[in-house]
């Protein structure tokens, strides 16, 4: 049971999509906002990320960095060079050719939906900057590698290979900037074995009647400390949490599948049709035929 990963897919509204840039200085690049969360990985060389309101961040060659809430930012060779458009069609490459220095980049975005962002997700900083250090998150600089070998390969299916693995670098951003933080505040959840075992309860089986007392049992915490241990990690009690987890579920399930109402109240832990429309709508105001045909 992957938390990080049921948290991505709540959110996820689409594949990302990504360009591979090959620069030579002097260049500039201006990237409008997007609905989700915008990447670039430094594949070759270096630049600099300006992002409104922080001083400009150096990037190096392996570097990783994550825009939540898709900000509006640039990307150049000198923090002093002006910034051109990115072109809006996104192209799968991009090159500009110049005298200096060369630059090659994967830049993207990750499509989420950002009004019901999942609570493990929520304290995510503006920008996270993952360099890269001998020996940090190996998978991630796996990752990273695997991405400029497909992105260089002139071999049978590359392509194919490409989405995939720029999907699965999202996960390993998020590993390991979880890995990297303090236990507090969100990473607690992950990092704490009695709210994590709940967590992995409540997602392995989400139809299931839990009690309060019956998770607490699972981490080997009375009712009342579980009840506020997860509380202060998630920010919503346990059983308003369940509630909000059977929702999304059933919502993905609804846009994902065919499955008759009653199929989906089922598995989101109701018996009666008309209970789950009532809850359903309570939570994304339509009910789940409409947001079916809507979605």
């Amino acid at each position: 049971m992957d938390l990080l990963g049921d948290a991505i897919a709540a959110m996820r509204v689409g594949r990302p999509g990504s360009t591979r840039t090959d620069l030579r200085a002097p260049w500039g690049l201006h990237f409008d906002k997007v609905p989700g969360a915008g990447f670039h990985v430094v594949l070759q060389g270096s630049c600099w990320l300006l992002a409104p309101g922080a001083d400009p961040l150096a990037l190096g060659t392996g570097d990783v960095v994550l825009l939540r809430g898709g900000r509006g930012h640039g990307l150049a060779d000198d923090p002093a060079t002006p910034l051109e458009p990115f072109p809006s069609a996104r192209p799968a490459d991009l090159t500009a050719t110049g005298s200096g220095a060369r630059t090659v980049l994967l830049c993207g975005a990750y499509h989420l939906d950002l009004v019901r962002p999942h609570p493990l997700l929520r304290e995510l900083p503006d920008v996270i900057h993952l360099p890269a250090r001998l020996g940090r998150h190996p998978a991630l600089r796996s990752a990273v590698e695997l991405l400029s070998h497909e992105l260089d390969a002139e071999e049978t299916g590359t392509g194919a290979g490409v989405p995939p693995l720029v999907d699965l670098l999202l996960l390993y951003i998020l590993r390991a900037w979880f890995d990297d933080q303090a236990v507090g505040g969100r990473a607690l959840a992950l990092h704490d074995p009695s709210i994590r075992a709940a967590l992995e309860a409540l997602h392995r089986d989400p139809g299931r009647p839990w009690t309060v007392a019956e998770l607490g049992d699972r981490g080997g915490l009375s009712r009342a400390a579980f009840a506020r241990r997860f509380t202060d990690a998630i920010g919503r009690p346990p059983m308003e949490y369940l509630t909000w987890w059977r929702m999304t579920t059933a919502a993905r399930h609804l846009v994902e599948t065919d499955d008759a109402l009653s199929s989906v109240a089922a598995r989101a832990g109701y018996s009666s049709e008309f209970a789950f429309a009532r809850a359903f709508k309570r939570e994304f105001g339509k009910a789940p035929g409409r947001y079916r045909r809507l979605t």
